[in-house]
């Protein structure tokens, strides 16, 4: 079976679906719909820009988003898939790739969780943090116990989760981790706390758009974020996706269950190839043999 994955922020680059929008008639005319939904010409910054321009919030997540679901519509010969599941905004492609969203409708709510976002970040300084090589239970349990606002927020892969929150509250759950045996614990250069309780503003704003928008049942499961289960009804879909902004990306349970469900297959369609890398470590630590490739 067939699954295909989608990336979410920090997988975009300088020149990312330039060789794409110039290849592709239909990807073109995809693009050139996108900058005209945005107002402006996105497809300058992703293909002349530099890495300082392609890092604002705002300009990321639509970017990615484009990239992502031009790939998915437009590359020949690709076979529909039997699941689809994308990391934190990569889940707003997949659910494009899936047909429960317009490729007009989910750029919209794109657009407004970034725009959202960007301004939380500014408002309510955070940060993020890598935990590398201690077990879940220990990062939570640890995060628990510090004070102020931290919680996991990535779970990437096991021994691999990012933590979120209020940045004293992160640097001191930092320490008490590598004291708590973690091999590496790393402050990431981002804007915000993402999927923590400090974008609860962001996702207010998001949730008038959320209700606004149709979404469909999709014509394969969708493996939420929030729950890391495949979802069919519209309903869940939506609840799922604004609940989303203030709690943790289970990407490593949602591999998994993907594997339990069938899946023999993976295809990363987006930039980079950071989900391939994860997908390799959750289905190794499995002992699974599956097919993994990317398509950028």
């Amino acid at each position: 079976m067939k699954a295909y994955v989608f990336p979410g922020q920090g997988a975009q680059f300088p020149g990312m679906g330039k060789e794409l929008y110039e290849s592709s008639p239909e990807a073109k005319a995809l693009m050139d719909k996108a900058n005209d939904i945005l107002g402006f010409n996105i497809t300058d910054i992703m293909f002349g820009g530099t890495d300082e321009d392609l890092r604002a919030t705002k300009v990321t997540q639509p970017a990615i988003f484009i990239h992502s679901v031009a790939l998915a519509l437009c590359t020949p010969g690709l076979e529909k898939p039997d699941m689809v599941g994308g990391h934190s905004l990569g889940e707003f492609s997949a659910l494009v790739a899936a047909g429960a969203v317009s490729f007009e409708d989910g750029l919209k709510l794109v657009a407004v969780r970034a725009n959202a976002m960007q301004k939380c970040c500014e408002k309510v300084p955070g940060t993020m943090a890598a935990i590398i090589n201690l077990p879940d239970e220990t990062v939570e349990k640890v995060c628990a116990e510090v004070p102020g606002i931290v919680i996991p927020a990535n779970f990437n892969c096991d021994g691999q989760i990012v933590i979120s929150g209020e940045k004293e509250a992160v640097l001191a759950a930092c320490d008490a981790l590598k004291a708590a045996g973690a091999k590496r614990a790393l402050p990431l250069a981002v804007g915000g706390a993402f999927h923590s309780p400090l974008m609860e503003p962001a996702r207010a704003e998001l949730a008038k758009a959320i209700e606004a928008t149709e979404v469909k049942a999709p014509r394969c499961p969708i493996y939420q974020n929030v729950t890391a289960l495949p979802e069919t009804d519209p309903v869940r879909i939506k609840d799922n996706l604004l609940k989303q902004l203030t709690s943790p990306v289970r990407w490593t349970q949602s591999v998994k269950n993907m594997l339990a469900d069938g899946a023999t297959e993976f295809t990363e369609l987006g930039p980079g190839t950071v989900l391939q890398g994860l997908v390799k470590r959750i289905s190794g630590a499995a002992e699974l043999e599956v097919a993994i490739s990317g398509i950028s």
